[in-house]
């Protein structure tokens, strides 16, 4: 019960973000927020997801962190069998191809966990390396 009800959250989110632009459910105090759409690896299937994103270079970055779950998210598995997509940021879709940070991520990751701890403390609740993800705009 508790996924379906994440799910259902986190759809709604996806939806009142596009429709309000990111006006709403976009940012603020807890950063700024953009609209993944991903392709299932398995089922094909379309889905959005709303994530946190710092700016980088021509485009983004995004953390699989999962809130400092053992396993990487879903959207993780997704966007690396499916890079190429689309992103909603402030009402604007944007086609991005999306790879894993490799060598470039313990120094994003510096960047990260210092505007926003969180991600530090989410890194402590788990034995994985968190992945950050870059998406480059096409």
């Amino acid at each position: 019960m508790g996924k379906l009800l994440f799910r259902l959250g986190t759809s709604l989110h996806a939806k009142l973000y596009k429709l309000t632009g990111g006006r709403f459910f976009g940012g603020g105090d807890d950063g700024s927020v953009l609209v993944l759409t991903h392709k299932g690896a398995k089922s094909g299937k379309s889905r959005e997801t709303p994530l946190m994103y710092m700016p980088h270079a021509d485009g983004y970055v995004i953390i699989a962190s999962a809130g400092g779950a053992q396993q990487n998210p879903g959207w993780y598995h997704n966007l690396m069998a499916n890079p190429e997509t689309t992103v909603n940021v402030s009402g604007e879709t944007i086609a991005v191809g999306a790879r894993d940070a490799g060598t470039d991520r313990d120094a994003l990751w510096e960047t990260i966990v210092s505007a926003e701890p969180r991600f530090g403390s989410y890194e402590s609740k788990t034995d994985r390396v968190i992945p950050v993800v870059i998406l480059e705009r096409r």
